[in-house]
């Protein structure tokens, strides 16, 4: 799939390789709700297929084809007639000719159709199905199945439509220099007749993003695209809660998971909080409706499936992840701008989530994953760790009961697991990616330990402390910027010299976007600048041969020199995560730190200044616009801010 142009605007998406021709193999097709409702778009002019010149992609919903065609008038080599095919992922494709023949042609034009009607997981599993048949309908073809129905329009109608070979014909008079073009429009009916009303009113390409136009500018000339292109991304990923148009959240990516990944969707809604607080507060109020109820051992838990973990650990629980992420979400998005009644609406939900943080640590202060009798993995005491400083900051600001429990508590943790996580060796020691339930460290090193270093904003534009002490602290970044973990290219997901070690394993070496944007955000703010600008540089220059749509993860092989990062086969791209950790590659680098209800803001961007001179506009913060630049020297300067924010740097 890596290959593919895949156009998104969910639940809409169209897939084809960069040739253009849809041709009903593999997951080639226009799909809308997980379901593909044309599988086989293939043109012919004058009896051929046009040769493929160019395939690329607009925009994220949009992409353009051309290719050339001979006929009987070419003069030499030189085609005198081109085709250009420009598609929706919403389902509209525009067929145009171009003559540049001294004289009138008359083309022939087919466009081959059919379907399978089949659900995306089939058509993902295997070889497609059987072809369902097609009936002629208002000029152009219909296919029913069982509860759904496709219909393909065209403008002009054709001359003739086959519904037995699944043709529609044209005969198209082409002057000198002129064009003629044809409109096809892929649309799903009920069963009733008539379009879904999804269908018949589709989200338009401006104004629906919970976010403004955020925009990068300056010395590195990649800064710019790339963050044009992640906020694409971002849009094609946004999905409303069914019969709440009001709340957004983000698919967790495309092909392979269009739906709602609880842990991902808090994830990249915490990573692009400086855009705007928006797609937060819808995020929180979705999966705050999936919350479980009652006061059992899973009160207050968060639903999720369980995640591949790699060869030394059993899968962990996505629903641990998003439960103990939900009120760090809450307290950050109220640090940026997220108005108090929103908070305080949502903070009950924040509540049930410590409660049962509360309830599956028991009486000690490592939690298990999964719970109970799984191993102590590192990454979820961090977790669980910020979760109770930021909850500890929430209860005290709206004057809830608990708050110093639970810092004390998170204090008792540090202690604890300075002294049993840590491995002593001769290069000066790791932490344990997790303890087994008898203690046992398990000593692999991975970018799980990354998550070490991701601490939570708190007021006045601080950090909450971390589970490592400064010594620690200093070692694990001289690790995270080390060859065994930096690929050159990010952070591989298992060191190279590990057991078990696979380049293209997506927990066992692969490099993973989120994780390499956690260890270069953590690394920032502890200090460690020239770790984090390698690992920034890494991905900034892998985005550059991925055309700037970063896939989730990609093959953790050292990078040489003319090299070129190795996409990963099942890797979904766009991915939620992946965009979302561009936003916070970027915008880091600015060193935002808002304190919106102290009516505060600090700027301290890296020292350093990795790419150089760089301007962003757009950024949100007291749902205000917000602009920043920083020198090359690393000194930042505000703007643009909300009016009554007292600035610092």
């Amino acid at each position: 799939m890596h290959t593919a142009l895949i156009c998104v605007a969910l639940p809409a998406m169209a897939v084809s390789a960069e040739h253009g021709q849809m041709t009903g193999h593999g997951l080639d097709g226009f799909y809308r709700g997980g379901r593909r409702l044309l599988a086989r778009c293939v043109v012919r002019v004058g009896g051929a297929e046009p040769v493929p010149v160019q395939g690329r992609m607009l925009a994220a919903d949009r992409a353009r084809f051309v290719g050339t065609v001979r006929t009987a008038a070419d003069a030499g080599p030189d085609p005198a007639v081109t085709v250009e095919r420009l598609r929706s992922a919403e389902g509209v494709e525009r067929i145009v000719l171009r003559s540049a023949a001294v004289r009138p042609l008359r083309m022939g034009v087919e466009v081959s159709l059919g379907t399978d009607l089949a659900e995306l997981g089939a058509v993902a599993a295997g070889p497609a199905g059987p072809e369902v048949p097609a009936a002629v309908h208002a000029g152009g073809l219909r296919w029913s199945a069982p509860g759904v129905q496709a219909v393909v329009t065209a403008d002009p109608p054709p001359d003739d439509a086959l519904a037995s070979a699944g043709l529609l014909c044209w005969e198209l008079e082409l002057p000198p220099g002129g064009s003629r073009s044809i409109e096809l429009r892929v649309l799903p009916e009920q069963a009733a007749g008539g379009r879904p009303p999804e269908a018949a009113h589709p989200r338009g390409r401006a104004g629906t993003a919970p976010w403004g136009e955020a925009q990068a500018e300056g010395d590195d000339p990649q800064a710019g695209p790339l963050l044009a292109a992640a906020l694409g991304d971002l849009r094609a990923l946004l999905v409303r809660a069914p019969g709440r148009p009001g709340d957004f959240h983000l698919a967790a990516g495309v092909p392979w998971r269009c739906g709602l990944a609880p842990a991902e969707a808090l994830w990249a809604a915490r990573m692009t909080l400086p855009i705007g607080v928006r797609l937060a507060a819808g995020t929180l109020r979705t999966l705050a409706r999936t919350q479980i109820a009652g006061t059992g051992p899973d009160g207050g838990h968060i639903p999720g499936s369980l995640r591949h973990a790699g060869a030394h650990l059993p899968p962990g629980s996505t629903g641990v992840e998003a439960t103990l992420l939900f009120p760090v979400v809450l307290a950050e998005a109220r640090r940026w701008g997220l108005p108090e009644r929103e908070t305080e609406a949502l903070l009950p939900a924040a509540e049930r989530c410590l409660g049962w943080l509360r309830s599956a640590a028991g009486d000690g202060e490592y939690l298990a994953d999964p719970a109970p009798g799984g191993p102590h993995r590192c990454e979820v005491q961090a977790h669980a760790h910020r979760a109770a400083l930021l909850g500890a900051d929430l209860l005290e600001a709206y004057g809830r009961p608990g708050a110093d429990g639970w810092r004390a508590w998170a204090a008792a943790l540090r202690r604890r697991f300075r002294q049993e996580f840590w491995i002593e060796d001769l290069s000066g020691g790791r932490p344990a990616a997790a303890l087994t339930p008898e203690g046992h460290r398990i000593p692999h090193l991975g970018c799980a330990a990354a998550h070490l270093l991701d601490t939570g904003l708190l007021g006045a534009g601080t950090y909450a402390p971390g589970l490592l002490d400064k010594v620690q602290t200093e070692q694990l970044a001289r690790l995270l910027g080390g060859p065994a973990l930096d690929s050159g290219w990010g952070l591989r997901s298992l060191g190279a010299k590990e057991p078990g070690h696979n380049p293209f394993g997506h927990r066992s070496g692969a490099v993973r976007v989120h994780e390499t944007a956690v260890a270069v955000a953590g690394l920032a703010v502890a200090g460690y600048e020239k770790e984090a600008g390698g690992l920034l540089r890494g991905v900034l220059d892998a985005a550059e041969s991925f055309g700037h749509r970063l896939p989730e993860m990609y093959a953790g092989e050292q990078r040489t020199t003319g090299s070129a990062p190795l996409p990963h086969p099942a890797a979904c791209r766009p991915a939620a995560v992946a965009a979302a950790g561009v936003v916070q590659l970027l915008t880091g680098l600015a060193g935002v730190r808002p304190d919106v209800p102290a009516g505060s803001v600090a700027v301290r961007p890296l020292h350093t200044a990795p790419l150089g001179a760089l301007r962003f506009t757009g950024l949100r913060v007291a749902e205000q616009p917000f602009a920043v630049r920083i020198s090359r020297l690393g000194l930042g300067m505000v703007e643009e801010a909300a009016d009554g924010l007292q600035l610092g740097v």
